[in-house]
């Protein structure tokens, strides 16, 4: 397998190293797509974290921009970490988990800042950033990934955090009225027997709300996406799926473009693969809509990527009692179930397959 070959529609940069989409948002006639970068690294060592920045008109051809975060001030210091993108008054602000090391202090602080840009290209800093300055008594050193959305007539920041003491993953909950001041109003969700929760999304959907979130247990992670309703600052969630399976990719985000639509992008193929190829091999996934269907979460590719799918791949081999897929020198990946339609998205390396109408998504790095 040619690891260096160019891509042909999943977004990946000209060099250096990429991980999670961040700040996915819609925003003057382009969808854009932020992420963690180093620009002058293959692997993730070497320079601390940076967002990287692309946009699309079509998800299939891509403009990289330049990096629109740096980590040049002292409160990010040791890098600007994943966040969220919101538009309020025809200015877009991006929310990132912003960390440094405290004066005197053995461990770093992950704090949230913010920067903002009238033309979606250039962005300025905060002057009084961070603007949430700590972890909260029911969280705990692992205090990252803000994701802000409008809900129930205020401005919520879903952070991502986990009690060591409890041993559970949290997502905590803030208010405001104007995007810079932030209240903490308590736990939003939590699961037990977990180390920390990552990479969430709170957004519109319906009539009601979606919710996204990457759960670390000891063991595994898993991505779940659920849908429910949003009341006095507590998600209460109605339907729940792990729609993307992996095996190769990993914080999935969810956004709500100009259209209404709930697209998610992932990190393809994640943290197993540093260092696998002299060039980094990570790229965005395919833009997929989030839907629901006959009661379940199924998550498709957009309308505008959708001629591109195929119902074959000389990677994949039909079963018995569903499919395997192959990967060079690595276990297949195999899937076992009913199998009553299957569309395949293949981009040189990276394959994209939707298992009966996107009820389960298997990426893998061929």
């Amino acid at each position: 397998m040619d690891y260096s070959e160019k891509l042909s529609f999943h977004y990946q940069t000209a060099k250096g190293w990429v991980n999670d989409p961040n700040g996915l948002v819609y925003f003057r006639g382009y969808y854009h797509v932020f992420y963690q970068h180093l620009p002058d690294f293959e692997v993730p060592v070497g320079q601390y974290m940076h967002w990287g920045h692309a946009r699309t008109k079509d998800f299939l051809s891509w403009e990289e921009l330049p990096p629109a975060l740096c980590p040049d001030m002292p409160y990010d210091a040791k890098g600007c970490w994943s966040g969220t993108a919101i538009v309020k008054d025809d200015t877009l602000y991006l929310f990132y988990a912003s960390i440094y090391r405290p004066q005197d202090e053995q461990c770093d602080l992950q704090t949230v800042s913010v920067a903002y840009s009238s033309d979606g290209v250039h962005f300025e800093k905060y002057a009084h950033n961070p603007v949430i300055q700590h972890y909260p008594c029911d969280g705990g050193p692992d205090f990252r990934d803000p994701a802000v959305c409008f809900a129930d007539g205020k401005y919520r920041c879903v952070m991502a955090s986990g009690n060591p003491e409890r041993k559970t993953a949290l997502l905590l909950l803030y208010e405001s009225s104007n995007l810079l001041d932030w209240e903490y109003t308590g736990i939003m969700r939590e699961w037990e027997d977990a180390k920390y929760a990552e990479c969430p999304s709170f957004t519109h959907m319906g009539n009601g709300y979606l919710l996204s979130a990457s759960v670390c247990k000891d063991d595994r992670h898993f991505f779940f996406i659920s849908t429910g309703s949003f009341k006095d600052g507590v998600f209460t969630p109605e339907i729940e799926g792990e729609v993307n399976k992996g095996p190769d990719q990993y914080a999935g985000q969810v956004f709500r473009d100009n259209e209404g639509r709930n697209i998610l992008i992932s990190w393809i193929p994640g943290w197993s693969y540093i260092g696998y190829a002299d060039k980094d091999v990570g790229c965005m996934s395919a833009a997929c809509e989030i839907k629901l269907a006959q009661g379940r979460l199924c998550a498709y590719p957009v309308h505008e990527l959708q001629h591109l799918l195929k119902t074959e791949d000389p990677a994949v081999r039909l079963t018995q009692s569903g499919f395997e897929i192959e990967r060079t020198g690595r276990d297949p990946v195999v899937y076992n179930g009913q199998l009553r339609d299957l569309k395949i998205l293949r981009d040189k390396y990276i394959l994209e397959v939707y298992v009966n109408g996107g009820q389960e998504i298997y990426t893998v790095l061929l």
